[in-house]
């Protein structure tokens, strides 16, 4: 089962890595580096990143508020 984390935690860490990326010396390998100190996988936090760039619409995809409307849908 896939661990959850909570919501402050993922606003945080994608905080985190915007403000690392914004100084030139420490945007390389920031999401790696940042998600070791926060004890989690990096992809976990990319693809937080990823989602983060769909929500506020600076990226392609299915948001996070149309996944849950997706998701309350009827199966047919």
């Amino acid at each position: 089962m896939p661990k959850q984390y909570p919501a402050e935690l993922r606003e945080r860490a994608v905080r985190l890595v915007r403000k690392a990326q914004q100084n030139s010396d420490a945007s390389y390998g920031a999401p790696a580096r940042i998600a070791q100190q926060l004890g989690m996988n990096a992809d976990t936090l990319r693809g937080w990143l990823k989602q983060a760039d769909i929500d506020s619409g600076t990226r392609q995809g299915v948001t996070t508020s149309e996944a849950a409307r997706i998701a309350e849908l009827p199966c047919v």
